[in-house]
């Protein structure tokens, strides 16, 4: 009897098992068939309109630049009905090529009515939107890439939204994204891997991929992504756009499922109520040129979204008058950080930026951000795994991980003191571990509140550290690599770390946006052959193998001013893509 009880128990968990994963399918092929269905009705609605208006000149419309489509459409010589049913078009094509929308938004014809029949136009009137999977809008889903989301239905606009159909602007499409948003490649179990419209070979980046993708593919002319890694500015480099991620609290930084829940809850595992979030997440825009993001931001920095979020502050502060300044700049510049050095096509773009701001009559200095691998090892990476990854852990209950996550999550799996052991056995063997093995030091908890506390302290004591290291030198902005060129697929799961460049302006909370300048040459492809990295370790190896094959692929640097100095950096930006397009 006690065997067939046993035998029994096995074969019932069994069956459980198998309708729980069945369960989950069903809900992905659901979420899966709803997508095609809404494609579906978009190309159809796109065909109607092709029929009774086939004189619309779509090439002329799609290579119109944001500030010349805003004056068509202000003046009336372009209707928005035309540049929105253009995009629809265009976004169709791209998606089918490189799988980077979730769904259309249907009630994008409902606010096209709207705007027509209000009596003052916005800065964005007229403009098709693109948004990140996560940024609610009302009566669709914000899935993170998660089964577990596939329920839950956006029940009010979030303020970014609200705003944007204030300034007349037509939020159309949803954007692919990582599963639970904390990676910079681009794929999930529910609606798979986007691919870079440059190379699809290549990653789009992430965790704003499909915005990346979409953008750089001629899908859309205005994107709103996030960044709580560099979530904005690696698809920038990797898709060659711009993009801009402003002093957290600029926009609307505890949106509808903005901050990841995961790093919430993870903070209240270790005791924080109402906890504050030391690494916050900031919104921003992607587009195709720097005057693009100066006027998403000017449109977005308005009464109406002060009035939604009274957390915002509201800084008094011409934009235009700071973005159109001509003044010399006094300009810090680094071409490695110390932690992770890379590839020589960004190095040479980054040296060669350096040598045409001289020539613009620009004071260029040399900075050294301190102690990087202290930020990288301690400050960044536990703050979000505080818990030891408990709570990131919860979001995958019940569901399958994606590929590029396993390395991540297996080590989260790893029991507190197994890691600890580990960590302390193997930090001797450090430039023989293999790949896999160097996470486990990475995902160091907090044991108690205290430590916690301590732990936020020592971020803004690190604030306070490095901005008068800025303010001692006299600089106004800073010039620095951003990673790039576009990853292999799959690579960027396997270099977590590799992404210090970005990571630190989080922590510190510095406006920071990328600008490509360049591409990748004969003459880098040749010298990476050469590349060792910082230790010639399996991780430089793994950087060399993933940006392999990149030759004509756009290469970024990053541009960086102090909080809440959005307009200067704005300004430091559109200074170098003027001289990037003169060179």
């Amino acid at each position: 009897p006690a065997f067939a009880l046993l035998g029994g128990s096995v074969a019932a968990l069994g069956v459980w098992k198998w309708l729980a994963k069945r369960q989950i399918q069903e809900k992905r092929e659901e979420a899966r068939r709803t997508k095609d269905e809404g494609m579906r009705k978009i190309a159809k609605a796109v065909q109607q309109f092709r029929e009774k208006v086939p004189s619309a000149q779509t090439d002329a419309i799609l290579s119109l630049p944001l500030l010349e489509l805003t004056r068509r459409l202000q003046e009336g010589s372009l209707s928005p009905k035309t540049v929105l049913y253009t995009y629809l078009e265009k976004a169709l094509e791209v998606t089918q090529h490189t799988n980077c929308l979730q769904r259309f938004i249907p009630e994008c014809e409902e606010q096209l009515q709207e705007i027509q029949e209000q009596g003052e136009k916005g800065l964005l009137y007229g403009i098709p939107v693109s948004i990140k999977d996560h940024i609610g809008y009302k009566g669709h889903l914000s899935t993170c890439g998660l089964v577990q989301c596939l329920g839950t239905v956006v029940q009010e606009d979030s303020v970014l939204v609200k705003v944007l159909k204030t300034q007349g602007a037509i939020p159309f499409a949803v954007t692919n994204v990582p599963q639970s948003l904390f990676s910079y490649d681009c794929s999930n179990p529910i609606f798979g891997q986007t691919l870079n419209p440059l190379n699809p070979q290549k990653s789009p980046g992430g965790s704003s991929g499909g915005e990346g993708a979409l953008i750089a593919g001629g899908g859309s002319i205005l994107g709103i992504g996030s960044d709580i890694g560099g979530s904005i500015r690696l698809p920038s480099s990797f898709c060659g756009l711009c993009g801009f991620k402003p002093t957290a609290q600029r926009l609307s930084p505890f949106d509808h499922l903005l901050q990841p829940a995961w790093l919430e809850q993870c903070l209240l595992n270790v005791g924080l109520c109402f906890p504050p979030t030391p690494v916050p997440c900031a919104l921003g825009p992607m587009a195709r040129d720097v005057d693009s993001l100066a006027l998403c931001m000017k449109a977005l920095l308005c009464q109406e979204m002060f009035q939604l979020d009274p957390k915002k502050m509201l800084r008094v502060v011409s934009l235009l008058q700071v973005y159109s300044g001509r003044a010399a700049l006094r300009v810090g510049y680094y071409d490695t950080d110390g932690y992770f050095p890379l590839p020589p096509g960004v190095r040479r773009s980054l040296r060669d930026t350096v040598a045409a701001l001289r020539q613009a009559g620009h004071q260029l200095v040399p900075f050294s951000p301190p102690r990087i691998h202290y930020v990288m090892n301690e400050l960044f990476l536990k703050t979000f795994f505080a818990d030891g990854g408990r709570a990131w852990l919860d979001m995958f209950t019940g569901d399958t991980v994606d590929p590029s996550l396993k390395s991540q999550v297996n080590c989260c799996k790893i029991p507190r003191l197994g890691k600890k052991l580990l960590a302390l056995i193997l930090k001797p063997l450090h430039f023989l571990l293999p790949l896999r093995l160097k996470h486990i030091a990475f995902f160091s908890t907090c044991r108690s509140v205290k430590e916690m506390w301590n732990h936020q302290h020592q971020i803004q004591a690190y604030r306070t550290e490095f901005i008068a290291h800025w303010t001692q030198l006299q600089l106004d902005v800073v010039l620095c690599p951003v990673l790039g060129p576009a990853f292999t697929t799959g690579y960027p799961g396997r270099l977590l770390t590799a992404i210090s460049s970005t990571m630190l302006y989080n922590v510190l909370n510095f406006p920071a946006g990328v600008v490509p300048v360049s591409t990748v040459t004969e003459a880098d492809e040749e010298e990476l052959k050469l590349y060792r990295g910082c230790c010639d370790d399996p991780w430089d190896h793994t950087l060399k193998q993933a940006v392999a094959g990149a030759v004509g692929l756009p290469v970024a640097v990053q541009c960086v001013a102090l909080p809440w100095q959005e307009e200067l950096c704005l300004r430091f930006m559109k200074e170098v893509e003027t001289l990037s397009h003169e060179k």
